[in-house]
This record gives C-alpha cells, structure tokens and sequence, in this order.
C-alpha cells in the first residue's frame, strides 16, 4: 500500500511538470514583452514551488550587474534600481558560478548573503537560487524565499532548472526586441535632429528641439545643453527642457572646477551613477532636490575644439551602455555643428553689415566732401564727431547725410 501511494505521487508530479512545461512552452511562444514574460515566470515558478516571495534578477548590457527586474510582492520603487555584481550575495554567486544554490533555513545567516534594506523578504528563512542559461551563459537568476524553513526537494530544484533554461531563450528573443525597437526609435530622433539642423529656424529653436528629442530618446529626466564661454571660462546653459526654474536659473558652471569643466578638457564623455553622492559634482543639493541621480555627459566637438557639452539626468540609478553614450555623443556632434553654423552665419551677416556701412560711410564723405570742400579725413572726423554727440552710429548719420543730399537735388 505505500508503494502504490509512493507511485501515485510522483505520477501525479509527472503530471504537474508536463502542465507546468506545457504552460511554459505557451509563454516562449507568445508575445516579446519583457515584463509580461517576466511576469508570467514569476507566476509558474510561484505555482511549483509555493514560495512566499519570487525574484528574478537579469544582467545588464554589460554583463556587469545583475538588476531585480521582476517580483512576486510589488516592489515597484525598487525594480531596475536594485543591482549586484557577479559574485556579490548569493544571487552573485549563482551567477557567476552557474550552479543553483537551496539553503533550508538560516539563509541570511549564509557568508554569501547580502541584505537589502528595502526587501522584507532578506529576513526569510529559506533560500532557493537558480541560474538563467542561454546558450550555456548565466543572463541572470531566479530566487524563492520561504519565510519558514522549507526543504526544496531535488525534483523541485531541477524542475526550477528546466524553468530557467526555457525561459532564457525567450528572455534574450525579448530583449532583442526590445532593443530593435528602441533603436529604431532613437533613429527616427537622429533624423529630428539632422532635420533640425538643416532647417532656418534660429538657434535657440534647434537646441531646445535637441533638448526635448534627446531627454524622449534616452528616456532621461532632464537633458541640457551648455555651451563654453571662453572669456569666462564657464558653462552656460542655453537649452534643457526642464520645467524646475531653479535648475533653469543655476550659476554658471566654473570649468576648472566641476566634472561637466573635465569633460570639455579631455574632450571625452563622463558617466557618474549617482551625481548625489559624487564629491566633485557642485550642486548635488540640486540634484537631490530635483531627484536627479545617474549623468551622462558628452562633449561637443567642431574641429578638434570643444564648444559646449550636452548632460543627460536619469531618476534612478542607471548604469549608461556604450550604445547610450555613442548615440548622445552623435547627438551632441549635430549640435555643435548647428552651433558652428550659427557662428558662421552670424559672422558672415556682420561681415556683411560692415561692408554694407562702410559703403555707405564713404558716400556720405564724398558728399561732405563735395557740400563743404572738407579733405577726406575731415569728413571722416565730422561723421565720427556726430556720431558721438547724438549717441548714433556713424552708419545712421552716413544714411542722414546722404538722405539730405538726395532731398537737396
């Protein structure tokens, strides 16, 4: 009689794991949104193993950390914020090593735990952690607390296992996709901005379109883009699509003594993965205020000479990929060419308006010349001398001159 109940047993766990891999070739199968997917694990490894809490951790683009990304109890303040190094905790350690770790009770007690202050679930007693492989790579972890101590059977781990090991594929699929898409859409901004630049709209117009594409593009809390004063030797901001009019209206950043002044002497991007804790940065008041907290910073560059920077703020914390950084530094390479082409313009009309007095300058003394039988260099001096007594520019007097003479014939 116990054999029989034995062998219904497991015929019954049969069962459930051809239900349960059913239901996750359904989720492999189905649409590429990453939270969705995520979700649905979090679901079916909920139902195998009855844990009180689920995580799943996935590695960043780097393969550098690990970032909680989906959770059985919400824990919406925290996901894409908390993040662990290969090795770091338990979780760490699993992905690193690629091997699943079950601890029956006393998990926090483990040498290879680290807690979290904002996750409850650190003080519960029981700890299963298992890789997520993708072509025999660990792209992240799976994680079941029990708050009580729980014996996970080794039926249950490996059932974990092959979980993990199906999902990796389609995790990796969605990221993929993900990851078209948003280039796509950071393409479709690439072209706003070369429009813009090509475009007749004056120059303030075009930063504050760069602005406001860019902060859409990279998702960023505040974008902005400051140009050099050389005389001063500082920063100016002259666009950003923030509404905060303190952060509008903050001093001019000094070059030889902030991190936004290195960027324009090395000529080299900067990343800083929380501004409010980094010493050099001058305003972290600012930015703890305006909950501004990872920066990526570009220089911009018109041959080989840096003119201004363009700095991008993100509200939590964000490691910035090198994709980021070489798409705002294309960005930041349009600007200061619509920059550089204002200079030019702005040039060429003053050149323009100089020749245009000028001409009219000698007119007006080959008339005084000509009214007064003056030399030309008493002309000169008498434009000049009316110039200074009646506050006016010598080419308004040149004009007045030549205005008289025509209404005298």
């Amino acid at each position: 009689m116990p054999s029989n109940t034995k062998n219904k047993k497991l015929h019954i766990s049969r069962i459930q794991e051809i239900k349960i891999l059913r239901t996750i070739v359904d989720v492999t199968s189905s649409e590429l949104d990453l939270n969705w997917i995520l979700k649905e694990v979090v679901k079916i490894v909920t139902d195998v193993t009855d844990g009180d809490s689920v995580f799943i951790y996935l590695f960043d683009q780097k393969k550098e950390h690990l970032v909680l990304m989906a959770s059985k109890i919400p824990h919406e303040k925290v996901l894409g914020k908390i993040n662990l190094r290969a090795g770091e905790g338990i979780t760490g350690w699993v992905a690193r090593e690629n091997k699943p770790v079950a601890i029956k009770a006393n998990a926090y007690q483990d040498p290879r735990f680290k807690s979290f202050d904002v996750l409850p679930e650190d003080q519960y007693e029981a700890f299963l952690s298992v890789p997520i492989v993708y072509k025999a790579n660990t792209i992240g972890v799976i994680n079941v607390q029990h708050r009580r101590p729980h014996d996970y059977v080794e039926n249950t781990v490996n059932l974990i296992q092959t979980i993990a090991k199906q999902v990796g594929g389609v995790i990796e699929n969605a990221r993929l996709y993900a990851e078209t898409k948003q280039k796509a859409s950071q393409f479709d901004s690439l072209v706003k901005v070369s429009q813009s630049i090509s475009s007749e709209h004056y120059l303030d117009e075009i930063l504050n379109l760069i602005v406001v594409v860019t902060a859409e593009m990279l998702n960023s809390k505040i974008c902005s883009v400051m140009l050099l004063d050389d005389k001063a030797e500082e920063l100016v901001i002259k666009a950003t699509q923030s509404l905060s009019k303190e952060y509008k209206t903050k001093p001019n950043v000094k070059v030889n003594r902030s991190l936004s002044g290195g960027v324009i002497k090395t000529k080299k991007p900067l990343a800083v993965y929380d501004v409010r804790q980094e010493e050099r940065y001058f305003y972290r008041d600012l930015a703890i205020k305006e909950e501004l907290t990872s920066m990526l910073s570009v220089p911009m560059v018109v041959k080989e000479k840096a003119i201004g920077i363009i700095n991008v703020y993100t509200k939590t914390p964000h490691h910035f990929t090198q994709e980021e950084i070489d798409v705002l530094q294309m960005v930041a390479n349009q600007a200061a060419i619509a920059v550089e082409n204002t200079k030019l313009m702005e040039e060429s009309l003053k050149a323009k308006e100089a020749l245009q007095t000028r001409k009219l300058i000698e007119r007006a003394k080959g008339i005084l010349m000509r009214m007064n039988n003056l030399s030309e260099e008493a002309a000169y001096r008498l434009i000049h001398k009316k110039s200074m007594d009646s506050c006016r520019s010598m080419k308004e007097i040149a004009e007045s001159v030549i205005l008289m003479a025509e209404l005298q014939k």
